[in-house]
Formats: C-alpha cells, sequence, structure tokens
C-alpha cells in the first residue's frame, strides 16, 4: 500500500502543480487576492516529499510517521486556503486519506515495526 500511496502522489504532483499554476496565474490576472494558486504548489511539493517518503520507508516507522506529517501539512495548507477554485479541496482531502491509509498501515504491521 506505502508503494501505491508514493507513486500515486508523485504523478499527483504534476497534476496538481500544472494545475496549481494555471490557477495562480488566473488569480494574479482577476487581482482577486486570492493565494489558492501558492497553497496548490505547496500541496503539491508536500505530497512529492511525502510520496517519496513512502517509497523508501522499507520497515522504518519514523520514515512512515515523516510522510503522515507532510500529508497532513499538504492538507491543512489546502483547505485553510480554498478560494474560487475548489479543486484544491478534493487534492487536501485526497492528502488527508493518504495520511490515514500510512497510519492504518502502522498499525496493520505493528509487530513488523517494533520489531526493529
Amino acid at each position: 500500500m506505502k508503494k501505491a500511496i508514493g507513486i500515486i502522489s508523485i504523478v499527483l504532483f504534476c497534476l496538481i502543480g500544472f494545475q496549481s499554476c494555471a490557477a495562480g496565474l488566473g488569480n494574479a490576472l482577476s487581482s482577486n487576492g486570492e493565494i489558492s494558486g501558492t497553497a496548490g504548489i505547496m500541496l503539491a511539493f508536500c505530497m512529492l516529499i511525502g510520496g517519496i517518503i513512502a517509497l523508501v520507508s522499507k520497515n522504518s516507522k519514523g520514515l512512515i510517521i515523516t510522510s503522515i506529517v507532510f500529508y497532513v501539512i499538504g492538507g491543512l495548507i489546502g483547505i485553510a486556503n480554498i478560494g474560487t477554485f475548489k479543486d484544491l479541496q478534493i487534492w487536501s482531502i485526497l492528502s488527508f486519506i493518504f495520511a490515514v491509509l500510512l497510519i492504518f498501515n502502522i498499525i496493520k504491521n505493528k509487530e513488523l515495526y517494533n520489531n526493529k
């Protein structure tokens, strides 16, 4: 499950990054004062970092917790800065879902992580 979350996060980084650049450009052209484009870029980078860390964490509980923290931080940044473009809400919720799935992974494999 960690590998799937990591790969999906890396692919979504590209999609969220391009989408947020377009949203930031739209915000700048309309001069509406929103920062949802910048928040989307920050969410995308948090998902990228969380995904890479999830991929490289073999049996390390600390790395998985670090990945969870990045997903939660990215989700909070996204939820706090939803503007005109509501797609940021979807990506933020997905980031929280990835964090919860990794928490379930730690709970499910508790014996594996306690032996290290």
